[in-house]
């Protein structure tokens, strides 16, 4: 089976947590590591996003994050197809840039 902009998912996580005490900055670092040993990039500032083969591997990694949500604090997970993350518009100021680059798929026959 080939795959298809419309089968390949990117999950995007949003989170704002607090970060005052020195107990909040580590739940935080804990909680972004967890995320980049996950495979997640950071995207901005507190958006992390991750490419998946198939809604059912996007579907595993959805549920890794929310076995690690962080006791408070505010955390947001979408995932849309590659043919949406595609419609995308980037811009630093008001110079438009490129998408991040789609990781190499490695297909098995």
């Amino acid at each position: 089976m080939k795959l298809n902009a419309y089968q390949i998912m990117w999950i995007l996580v949003f989170f704002d947590l607090p970060t005052e005490t020195e107990k909040d900055r580590k739940r935080y670092t804990k909680f972004r590591k967890a995320l980049l040993d996950d495979g997640f990039s950071m995207f901005q500032f507190s958006i992390y996003l991750r490419h998946c083969s198939s809604r059912e591997n996007a579907e595993v990694h959805i549920n890794r994050v929310k076995k690690i949500l962080p006791e408070l604090g505010h955390v947001g997970i979408i995932s849309i197809t590659d043919k949406q993350f595609g419609q995308m518009e980037l811009f630093h100021g008001k110079k438009e840039t490129p998408l991040p680059d789609i990781p190499q798929q490695l297909e098995l026959f």
